[in-house]
């Protein structure tokens, strides 16, 4: 697997054997980061991945030059990779080890702006996920939700919905959290 833009561009990294997770590819990883490159500043970004995997993403964007990065993974020898990768690209990657439903019960202080999901696609509830994010406190107001999925999912009916990019068999849906409440008066 390789980083396919920024600084880091180039860069090759080795997922471990008998993974059990299923990393975005190359071809739609930079589809998506097309698109992001033009509506995000990637300084001002906090970015919150769900089913980190390998990280995969983490480093990708990472490398375009977002600082604050949030990894949520389960698994502990993909924690720990992706915990050794980030240290190795130079880049901080806060890794909270846990399940992904039972870290978006937790509180949270200061909620994300961009945030990924990339769940495993034969997950029960994979359908239930935009719904159970976006009642939660996670996503800033007004802040971009990507959930990756296959082609067996359609959320274009789903009413934060925005777009469904299409790449091979990945489909990337992009919701919009609700505005922030007027201030009352």
């Amino acid at each position: 697997m390789r980083i396919v833009g920024g600084r880091l561009r180039g860069k090759r990294f080795q997922p471990p054997t008998k993974m059990p997770a299923r990393p975005t590819t190359d071809f739609a990883k930079e589809g998506l980061f097309n698109i992001l490159e033009h509506r995000l500043h990637w300084d001002r970004t906090r970015y919150l991945d769900l089913f980190a995997g390998t990280g995969n993403l983490c480093y990708e964007i990472g490398s375009r030059g977002c600082e604050d990065i949030t990894a949520v993974e389960k698994d502990p020898k993909m924690t720990r990779f992706i915990k050794e990768h980030g240290e190795a690209f130079g880049l901080n990657i806060r890794v909270v080890p846990m399940d992904v439903f039972q870290f978006l019960e937790r509180p949270v202080q200061n909620p994300w702006n961009l945030i990924f999901a990339g769940p495993p696609y034969p997950l029960p509830n994979l359908g239930e996920i935009p719904d159970l994010l976006l009642a939660t406190q996670v996503l800033a107001p007004e802040g971009t939700f990507i959930l990756e999925h296959n082609p067996n999912h359609d959320f274009q009916q789903h009413a934060l919905h925005r777009e469904t990019r299409k790449y091979g068999s990945t489909r990337f849906a992009f919701f919009r959290s609700p505005k922030a409440p007027a201030p009352e008066e």
